[in-house]
């Protein structure tokens, strides 16, 4: 590292206003971080996440479009950044299958843009860039590590193996510090609801409040290893302390279904959810990732970091945070 935490590093998060991006700004800002963070407009931008987390004034935001490489090579030399989070582009699996070419670019195009400004770049910068178990893609059951090979199932996920190569071939072509966190799912409260978690948690709040209504859901026999976001941002920070920089898978190391979820969320509020769901064919998606476990055990031994929260413990806090 060039300075020190305490020499008031800076970091510039690509995609500060998502989840992930506001609860990493959350956590630098504890660390004594500067934090620059980046939007297609800054201006413009409402960024709700970051007012929700009481830290939008302490952000400094600036205009930056993945795709464009002079908006991401002029936002990383503003930012002067010691440590950046390239965790901008289209996040949604769902949506890819609609707009295929638009995650293309801007997780693809994205990704290379930023490292091609971190390469050419005076300064030396540590790069972390979010990648994704949708790479995977159904591991059968066999938990994921660092060495199983990935077979995609969405433009996201191909997306996301495309970003995560150029980020090996980045790192050892030109000697970039750049890794890859393999992110396995992980919530919040700051979940957009086109998330199917937020979805199931939003819906049961409503029918508990009296709502008739009926939560339509696609499959529930999926698999899903689901961890709590605030950890998950920590692990993104611990990769960049390293002093090599290296990929690592970031899990629970237990996976459940999406009934299981359901299950739960309704039992938290006393409610059967048998009474309350319905499957509808318009969820089902064209592919889909039928088991997707983990094995996290590289990150335990060498960043120390394990998680806390298991899938109820999240689905306990999110239920929680609807009701405080």
């Amino acid at each position: 590292m060039q300075k020190t935490v305490f020499e008031m590093a800076n970091a510039l998060i690509c995609g500060v206003g998502g989840q992930d991006g506001s609860l990493l700004a959350c956590f630098l800002l504890g660390k004594g971080y500067r934090v620059f963070g980046t939007s297609r407009d800054a201006q413009g931008s409402t960024l709700n996440n970051l007012r929700r987390l009481g830290i939008e004034n302490r952000i400094t935001l600036l205009s930056m479009s993945p795709e464009d490489f002079r908006s991401v090579f002029v936002a990383l030399k503003r930012s002067d950044a010691d440590e950046v989070y390239m965790l901008a582009g289209q996040s949604s699996v769902g949506l890819s299958f609609e707009q295929p070419a638009e995650t293309m670019q801007s997780i693809s195009q994205g990704t290379l843009n930023m490292l091609e400004a971190c390469r050419m770049h005076e300064k030396l910068v540590r790069l972390y860039h979010a990648g994704s178990s949708e790479c995977f893609g159904d591991t059968r059951g066999i938990p994921a590590d660092e060495s199983m090979q990935f077979t995609p199932r969405s433009p996201y996920a191909v997306a996301k193996a495309s970003a995560y190569w150029l980020v090996s071939n980045y790192r050892e072509a030109y000697g970039l510090h750049a890794c890859t966190g393999i992110l396995f799912n992980h919530e919040s409260p700051l979940r957009p609801e086109r998330f199917v978690t937020q979805k199931i948690i939003q819906a049961v709040k409503r029918i508990a409040q009296g709502s008739d209504e009926k939560l339509e859901l696609g499959r529930l026999d999926i698999s899903r290893d689901w961890g709590w976001a605030s950890e998950y941002v920590q692990a993104m920070w611990l990769m960049l302390q390293e002093d090599r920089a290296q990929d690592y898978v970031i899990a629970t190391g237990k996976s459940h279904t999406l009934q299981e979820f359901v299950e739960y969320a309704f039992h938290c509020v006393g409610l059967d959810w048998r009474n309350y769901v319905i499957q509808s064919p318009a969820f089902f998606r064209p592919t889909d990732i039928v088991i997707s476990a983990a094995n996290p055990a590289k990150a335990f031994k060498e960043l120390g970091w394990s998680a806390k929260y298991d899938m109820y413990r999240v689905i306990e806090s999110m239920i929680k945070s609807e009701f405080d």
